[in-house]
């Protein structure tokens, strides 16, 4: 079996958005939703110092990503042009920003193997995105 280490951060952001599709039923009409925004990153090994990513600086940059959506109507992002910004949609985005600060070597750490990100919406329902770095 396979060992892998993983440090998950967790942050919270609000936005606004609507979303297009009668298969949104009123929620093709504009609304806010908080979401509880977990990341974790994952790697085989821990490297030299023992850990997967630097926590402190893991938690700095998931609020750096966040930011960019937080209290903000998604409506109006160029980021999402065209797109429904669906909890998948934006469990995405927020894993591939991720995923170029630690390319950029923003979060310390060894080589990991996968970043994930959950949005949790309510205590019923949550989407998540998994994707190598």
């Amino acid at each position: 079996m396979r060992a892998i280490y993983t440090v998950t951060v967790s942050d919270h952001m609000m936005i606004a958005h609507s979303l297009r599709g009668e298969v949104f039923g009123p929620s093709q009409r504009l609304h806010g939703a908080t979401y509880v925004v977990q990341a974790a990153f994952s790697a085989p090994a821990l490297d030299a110092d023992g850990i997967v990513v630097d926590i402190g600086r893991a938690a700095t940059e998931l609020r750096v990503v966040l930011d960019d959506f937080d209290r903000r109507n998604l409506d109006d992002e160029p980021a999402f042009g065209g797109r429904n910004t669906t909890t998948e949609v934006l469990a995405k985005e927020i894993a591939d920003r991720l995923a170029a600060r630690v390319a950029a070597g923003a979060l310390g750490g060894g080589p990991l193997a996968e970043i994930a990100v959950t949005l949790q919406e309510s205590p019923v329902a949550s989407a998540s995105y998994r994707r190598s770095p």
